[in-house]
């Protein structure tokens, strides 16, 4: 069986050695050594000035949210994980979907003015599988319209773009440790600004609005993350840069075994150092892509329809059809991805997709 991604595992060896240092400290979480750790080893390696190790990626989106005290309409993205429409709705902001830019499947730059209005109070966009959004025209809009930016980067991490990694981009870039990520914890989100004002807000957010044991700064949440998950990331830091190698290797054996005169893949932009994450294609239509899928499947490969459907049609939001987005959320398919897939997988996929698609 070939499934879209597998987690990548550390040697248990060395997650026992962290398991140990948790059995001699007894402190199983309430910001503990080991996620202090984490936390200082993912700036060096990134290059942020503050960086908070939350419980998953959504509640990085609900605590960047209400640190920027966003409300009213915010301006987002169809074509996304449903956590960065969730995440807006559940915090009381009205989602205001503008549709793709058809080559790199990014929030298009050039239709949000016509989209803001006196209820703006932000832009929150999705790095869609890694590939960063225009965000020197996002930036250049939010400064002529004082918005707040957040940047969903839970696809981006390790990505640079223009010599800075990517998540130092806005007001607030949040990144997802899910198990299925390029670099996880296995549970676990992390939220990034260089901003010291709003960092402080965020620090205690994310623990009950703590000022000590007896008083508060303000309103917080349980956002904090384990002992347990930061050894787990401590574990898999170190291979990070040899996953994304073994990741472009893939990519590059589909790239070379793809018909890419049958189907297409997303616009990388320049000056992007790209992490491999995923390997997105879009099929010429919605009924190539389920005749490939189903001939996968009946292989016991499982590629991944990912973004299905588009977000501005979920039950929770009014609905709005959103042209680019709408159509691309048909046609896209992530195919399997994952450090030790073997080229003769990849043969065998490639070989499965380029005769049904003939």
């Amino acid at each position: 069986m070939i499934p879209v991604t597998k987690s990548f595992l550390p040697p248990i060896d060395d997650y026992i050695e962290y398991l140990k240092k948790i059995w001699e400290s007894n402190q199983l979480t309430n910001n503990g050594a080991l996620v202090k750790e984490l936390e200082a080893k993912m700036k060096d390696y990134l290059g942020v000035k503050h960086l908070f190790f939350v419980s998953n990626g959504t509640i990085a989106l609900q605590i960047a949210i209400k640190a920027l005290g966003l409300n009213g309409e915010v301006i987002s993205t169809p074509f996304s994980y449903v956590a960065t429409t969730s995440s807006l709705v559940w915090e009381g902001c009205v989602p205001v979907f503008v549709d793709i830019a058809p080559d790199t499947l990014c929030l298009d730059p050039d239709l949000i003015e016509s989209a803001i209005t006196a209820r703006t109070s932000a832009i929150m966009a999705t790095h869609v599988y890694g590939i960063p959004c225009d965000v020197d025209k996002i930036q250049s809009i939010a400064k002529k319209h004082q918005l707040k930016v957040i940047y969903d980067a839970a696809h981006a991490f390790g990505v640079k773009y223009q010599g800075a990694s990517l998540v130092s981009y806005g007001d607030i870039s949040t990144l997802s440790f899910h198990a299925t990520k390029l670099f996880h914890t296995g549970e676990g989100g992390a939220v990034i600004t260089d901003d010291d004002e709003l960092a402080h807000r965020i620090s205690y957010m994310r623990n009950f609005g703590h000022k000590g044991q007896e008083d508060f700064w303000g309103l917080g949440i349980n956002g904090k993350n384990s002992e347990f998950h930061a050894a787990m990331g401590l574990c898999n830091l170190p291979y990070v840069e040899e996953i994304i190698r073994s990741r472009k290797r893939i990519c590059d054996w589909y790239d070379e075994l793809l018909d890419l005169s049958l189907i297409r893949k997303p616009r990388i932009p320049a000056a992007t150092q790209y992490n491999y994450a995923y390997y997105p294609v879009l099929f010429q239509s919605e009924e190539s892509l389920l005749k490939v899928k189903q001939k996968l499947n009946e292989e016991e490969i499982y590629p991944r329809r990912y973004f299905y459907p588009s977000l501005c049609h979920l039950p929770y939001v009014t609905h709005q059809f959103k042209e680019v987005s709408d159509n691309y959320a048909k046609r896209v398919a992530c195919l399997p991805l994952y450090p030790d897939l073997r080229y003769g997988d990849v043969q065998r996929i490639a070989h499965i997709i380029n005769l049904n698609l003939l």
